[in-house]
């Protein structure tokens, strides 16, 4: 199980942002996150989450993404 150590960009309300504290997840998870540009420091802003939570579709670096809950629950936020 994941351990949860504060809030995380799951957490985040849509039209609301947040800043990048941590990301929590371990190899594949964690270099797939970073290669989307998902770093310590950057901000996210949630812009849409599908009727059943999954995906959330965010703006990260000037461009929208779309992230699966469980990558969401891997990056915490401020």
């Amino acid at each position: 199980m994941a351990e949860v150590q504060g809030k995380t960009l799951r957490d985040v309300k849509i039209g609301e942002s947040a800043t990048v504290r941590r990301l929590t997840g371990e190899g594949a998870l964690k270099r797939h996150i970073m290669d989307m540009g998902i770093t310590k420091g950057v901000e996210v802003f949630v812009r849409k989450v599908a009727p059943l939570g999954d995906p959330i579709e965010v703006t990260v670096r000037g461009y929208e993404l779309s992230l699966r809950k469980s990558e969401a629950e891997s990056i915490l936020v401020n």
